[in-house]
């Protein structure tokens, strides 16, 4: 089945503005409190925007536009991040006949059956790119590539819902893998920002 993929750029628009919408928050005065213990002036959030159907459509066709050039297998990266964009993006795939299978990587291995840290059709020597919602320090992602390769895929790249621009997050998984991408950046979402705020 052949669907005939809607214009990119507006679709990435549409994806940045739903980001600022509803998964961003910027204080001049107080920072936020991260995961990694530092403060920052932003916040986002992805849940309402990777949860949401439209949000799913847009997330699914423009991952699977990014990686359009690539031959892969799978994607998918640390749960729960990961999870609803390697989701949308298999079952864009289908869509667009060419399946690329959707994995979960756990935070630990589960302790009973058989044991493992990936879930999911994924084999070793598939050929995968690693998923995440928000990239600060690239932790969560790095997590994901360590498990992947422990699994004996091919890791060809990392992308990111958002890319924070801060922590190095980018730099640190450029480190360990070919290829990174983002569909937003903060850079995207401030600018905007500033855009609403001088209507204002």
């Amino acid at each position: 089945m052949n669907c005939e993929v809607p214009d990119i750029e507006k679709m990435r628009e549409r994806l940045v503005k739903l980001v600022f919408d509803y998964s961003f928050q910027y204080s001049e005065t107080s920072g936020f409190k991260l995961a990694h213990g530092g403060t920052s002036p932003f916040y986002f959030n992805c849940k309402k925007v990777t949860l949401d159907p439209e949000g799913q459509y847009l997330i699914g066709n423009l991952v699977f536009e990014a990686l359009s050039d690539l031959r892969v297998d799978g994607v998918g990266g640390l749960t729960l991040g990961a999870d609803a964009l390697a989701n949308a993006a298999a079952y864009t795939s289908w869509l667009q006949g060419r399946p690329i299978q959707s994995f979960i990587v756990r935070k630990a291995k589960k302790d009973h059956g058989i044991v493992a840290s990936i879930e999911g059709k994924v084999k070793r020597g598939d050929r995968v790119v690693v998923l995440d919602d928000v990239v600060t320090t690239g932790a969560s992602t790095l997590q994901a590539i360590a498990a992947c390769r422990e699994a004996g895929f091919e890791i060809l790249g990392a992308l990111a819902l958002v890319d924070r621009q801060e922590m190095n997050g980018r730099e640190n998984i450029e480190q360990e893998v070919p290829m990174f991408k983002a569909l937003v950046t903060c850079e995207e979402v401030m600018r905007l920002y500033r855009a609403v705020n001088r209507e204002q």
